[in-house]
């Protein structure tokens, strides 16, 4: 079974602000320096330089000391919520949190963003607020959503640890319902499939083991011999194994119908041929309206080592997705590295 880094089914805001600090602080153990990026692209701004600065002979008012060793003074104050239930009264007393730091960021943090009126009233106290200070303090309202997409930004394909702990943080914030409207319309997920390619094409099926957690996405794609070779529009999920008293069903998403069990069943007889046992251990089947050819090719060395989330609308530079035929003609002439 698979260990979780993040805590499950506690709809409480300790928990989720504890998840989500355990997030940032395994980013920082990982790589400081991708921690800092991440502060820097959506906290902070470009002037802020929040790494340690090594300088020698830095002049000073009386002197010049050989070397000098300096780090910006910044903090940072987190307020979680399960719902929109920000309220000015509250922010305003956190303010009390900062001191002389030279960088302060409020950060509101929720499953959906602030109410504009909530917004409006909170930024009109906080602007009366700098006016007496010297260092002005910064509010950034975002969702967990936002927070976890901005980390995948600054990590990449070859962070197979950190990727990890980010797709089970994803997969503890569906679990709980902090993710609530997600802009699935425009991911691709992209699964390796090798040996089984051919079954998962003619069956317009999947299957993954339960345990392994994923950012919501309309669209799968499978990847072999160094291109995402297939490609459909997700049209059902369920959960299945068997058990003494037969299968077991689990409906996340669509219908579940007579033809596909019979595809469960037979995707077991085809993990049966290959190693796999999805009898006694539950698996995710993925039911697609059709995979459709495409050649979306890697261009650097090596394959990856999982899944990878592709942004369709950012991939093929359009707002609008089309039918996933033309979709599957798109990637034809697009690479990824």
């Amino acid at each position: 079974m698979r260990i979780h880094y993040f805590q499950r089914y506690h709809a409480k805001e300790n928990v989720a602000t504890a998840n989500t600090m355990l997030l940032l602080s395994r980013l920082y153990q990982y790589s400081s320096d991708k921690f800092f990026r991440f502060l820097k692209s959506e906290i902070f701004s470009d002037s802020f330089e929040p790494e340690i600065v090594f300088n020698l002979q830095e002049k000073s008012i009386d002197s010049i000391p050989d070397a000098t060793i300096t780090q910006e003074s910044f903090k940072i104050v987190v307020e979680t919520k399960m719902y929109d239930w920000f309220y000015a009264n509250q922010l305003m007393k956190h303010l009390n949190s900062f001191k002389d730091e030279k960088y302060k960021v409020m950060i509101t943090l929720a499953p959906e963003l602030m109410a504009e009126n909530k917004m409006k009233d909170f930024e009109k106290q906080l602007k009366e607020y700098n006016a007496g200070q010297k260092h002005h303090v910064i509010h950034i309202n975002t969702t967990f959503e936002n927070l976890a997409n901005a980390i995948q930004e600054v990590i990449d394909d070859r962070d197979y640890d950190m990727q990890e702990v980010l797709e089970d943080y994803l997969n503890y914030c569906y679990n709980d319902g902090l993710i609530t409207v997600s802009d699935s319309w425009k991911y691709m997920r992209m699964q390796l499939a090798g040996v089984t390619f051919d079954f998962n094409v003619r069956e317009n099926v999947y299957y993954d083991n339960a345990d392994r957690g994923f950012r919501a996405h309309d669209y799968l794609s499978l990847y072999k011999l160094k291109s995402a070779r297939a490609v459909g529009k997700v049209c059902a999920r369920i959960l299945a194994i068997e058990t003494e008293n037969g299968m077991q069903y689990e409906v996340e998403y669509g219908e579940l119908t007579e033809e596909r069990k019979n595809k469960i069943l037979r995707s077991i007889e085809d993990g049966d041929e290959h190693g796999y046992d999805l009898r006694t251990i539950k698996h995710r089947y993925f039911f697609v309206e059709k995979f459709y050819e495409t050649d979306f090719k890697k261009i650097t060395p090596r394959a990856p080592r999982g899944s990878r989330i592709f942004d369709l609308s950012e991939v093929l530079e359009i707002d609008q997705l089309p039918e996933t035929s033309d979709i599957a003609e798109l990637l034809k002439i697009k690479t990824w590295s």
